[in-house]
């Protein structure tokens, strides 16, 4: 049979043999470095037998492919195997891999705590070091049930018996058979090509995610090639660590959660003094792309969700309220709107549109409520009440080109404003759930694609990932530590206006039917103030910092001057406030300096005396002196967007 190689070559090889074949036929070097095997772009292990002829790839630890492997090997054949060997009664749930790492689900007899991970790490260190071959077996369903039976593998058994297959279960084991998990594979052919790991936490999780079975046992662990990508992995999460936006923003005092309202952001006075500022800073924006402003409302019938789709593809994530109406013996069912699509349609729909008023571009700063599970909200980063700055555009299939561009051209505008140079875009297609006809999905991604496409701008198509009325763009930015963040959308939409029947009267004289697209450049204002307070650490520019200035004397004498610096400086439109409190400078300074505040003026004798002002920026250790007037130009020039 004939073997193509990733370079064009081929080879020939007989029929049945398998990867460690293929890899000492290209060299030894290559022999000793693999690890599994890409047949026909499926990930296969080395031990498999191929029958036919076919496009290969030998996998090593170096590739993407490679570590995924190492660490799903890891999880399934050494914590697994390390919790056996220290808590004989435990019992396998499953262990996937993650984005940079694994996790395994236990049920232990006796609760564990954080500080048992080291011991468990200590017994994968052992096991690993006894360089273990690991074989792969295959079992008729029967039989598979009858090896975790006789071991006391509930979970297992649970997954054996709940497949649709008879035949093939892949059971892998070390080499001396004292170990054996249930397994999709690809697993290393050896542990001696494990490289570095790290145990990192516990969390609770339920048995197949659901609240009504059992609490499990969750152990996270991280693993990489080589020390070094560990080091520079664990180094990174600590920087993020340090970047928590729940953190920074207690220390800014900023915002606030609790148990009442899970889920909605308690607004502290500076915390909302940079939303504001963020919200002005988009209207502008808004206003130079010819957006208009609209404002629509909170609660909807249900009327217009079930006419929108809404009601069948969405309601878990709604809100839900039952009222009485007055004088009538019925209920009105409302929910909260988790959208401002349909609402935007019900304004283009007041008056008849022409092909002369398209474009129409309208923008919200709609407030949204969407019900989230508890255990996956994150401070800001994910809520239940937020605001987008949501808009929508209505236009001809002939416009989605220009409009396209334009909001490139707005969005690119915004953050570069913001500090981020450089952003990726993901073009997302038709999900499994979804509305509309296959028809109008291939000419609304047809349509998008093809817009992208003549800008000339690089993106990743991402199948299934689309909204479930339409394909869309999405718009990724890289933060100061390397971090990915989906921020910005852009969603064309042929379902929507068909079903609340939006129309316009083209040139022709006929009515048609306007596209639709969805667009945010932020998305909510919450998730991307944490963003940016992680990105900068707290330390935002200056223009959008809730307080820039503070003003510090050092004695009770020059607080009067100091009273007279403040007001110079909100005169000049700073956002400044004054301490005099009876503290010692350094006290102050630390204060503030932790707040995030970028500008301390230091108030003494000898600047009252002199008229002079000295300042210590966030970030320095050194200190300036200034004229007064010269600092107020500076601080008045440099706050400026």
């Amino acid at each position: 049979m004939n073997i193509k190689l990733p370079d064009g070559s081929v080879r020939e090889l007989k029929i049945g043999s398998n990867g460690f074949d293929l890899a000492n036929e290209i060299g030894p070097g290559l022999a000793k470095a693999a690890i599994a095997v890409s047949v026909n772009g499926i990930q296969k292990d080395l031990c498999d037998p191929i029958n036919e002829d076919s496009e290969v790839s030998i996998i090593t630890i170096d590739s993407d492919e490679g570590l995924e492997i190492m660490r799903h090997t890891l999880t399934a054949q050494v914590l697994a195997r390390a919790v056996k060997n220290i808590y004989p009664d435990t019992k396998l749930a499953i262990g996937p891999t993650i984005k940079d790492g694994f996790y395994y689900d236990f049920e232990f007899s006796k609760p564990i705590s954080p500080d048992d991970l080291e011991k468990i790490e200590k017994e994968m260190h052992k096991i690993i070091n006894s360089k273990s071959s690991i074989t792969k077996k295959f079992y008729s369903k029967k039989d598979a049930l009858k090896v975790f039976k006789t071991v006391g593998e509930s979970y297992k058994q649970s997954i054996i018996e709940e497949s649709d297959q008879e035949d093939n279960f892949q059971l892998y084991y070390q080499d001396d058979d004292v170990f054996v998990d249930l397994c999709r594979g690809p697993h290393l052919p050896s542990l001696k090509h494990i490289g570095a790991f790290k145990l990192t936490k516990l969390a609770g999780a339920y048995w197949k995610g659901d609240s009504k079975n059992k609490m499990l046992t969750r152990i996270y662990g991280t693993a990489w090639k080589n020390e070094k990508d560990l080091k520079a992995y664990l180094e990174s999460i600590e920087e993020a660590e340090k970047r928590d936006h729940r953190k920074i923003g207690k220390e800014m005092n900023l915002f606030h959660f609790q148990e009442e309202a899970p889920g909605m952001v308690f607004w502290h006075p500076d915390g909302w003094t940079i939303y504001r500022i963020l919200q002005d800073f988009i209207r502008t924006k808004l206003e130079q792309y010819d957006y208009k402003e609209i404002n629509t409302p909170q609660v909807v019938d249900r009327k217009l969700w079930e006419a929108s789709g809404h009601w069948d593809k969405y309601r878990e994530n709604m809100f839900i309220t039952e009222i009485d109406e007055e004088h009538a013996n019925e209920k009105r069912t409302n929910a909260l709107k988790p959208m401002n699509c349909p609402c935007h349609v019900q304004v283009y729909n007041q008056g008849l549109k022409s092909y002369r008023d398209l474009p129409i571009r309208y923008a919200e700063f709609g407030s949204c409520h969407r019900y989230e599970a508890s255990g996956t909200m994150h401070g800001l980063m994910r809520v239940r009440g937020f605001t987008q700055d949501d808009g929508h555009i209505f236009c001809t299939e002939e416009q989605i080109e220009s409009e396209t561009k334009l909001f490139i051209e707005l969005l690119s505008d915004v953050y570069q404003d913001l500090g981020f140079e450089s952003f990726d875009i993901k073009l997302s297609t038709r999900p499994e759930t979804r509305v509309g006809s296959d028809e109008t999905w291939d000419k609304a991604e047809h349509a998008l694609e093809n817009a992208i496409k003549k800008l000339d701008i690089p993106y990743e198509v991402q199948e299934g990932d689309g909204a479930f009325y339409g394909p869309k763009l999405d718009f990724v930015l890289t933060d100061a530590i390397g971090r990915e963040w989906q921020c910005g959308t852009f969603q064309a939409d042929f379902n929507l206006p068909d079903r609340l029947d939006a129309e316009f009267v083209a040139d022709d004289g006929a009515k048609h039917r306007p596209v639709l697209i969805h667009r945010a450049v932020l998305g909510s204002f919450e998730r991307f103030i944490g963003v940016l307070i992680e990105n900068y650490a707290g330390k935002l520019p200056l223009w959008l910092a809730p307080n820039q200035a503070v003003v510090c004397s050092i004695t009770s004498d020059v607080n009067s001057y100091a009273e007279e610096i403040n007001k110079k400086l909100l005169d000049h439109g700073i956002r400044s406030k004054i301490d005099i409190r009876n503290e010692k400078i350094s006290y102050k300074i630390r204060e503030h300096s932790n707040k995030k505040i970028p500008n301390i003026v230091i108030l003494g004798k000898q600047e009252a005396e002199s008229k002079t002002v000295t300042i210590r920026k966030l970030g320095s250790q050194e200190k300036y002196s200034y004229p007064l007037k010269d600092y107020l130009d500076e601080i008045v020039k440099a706050a400026k967007k």
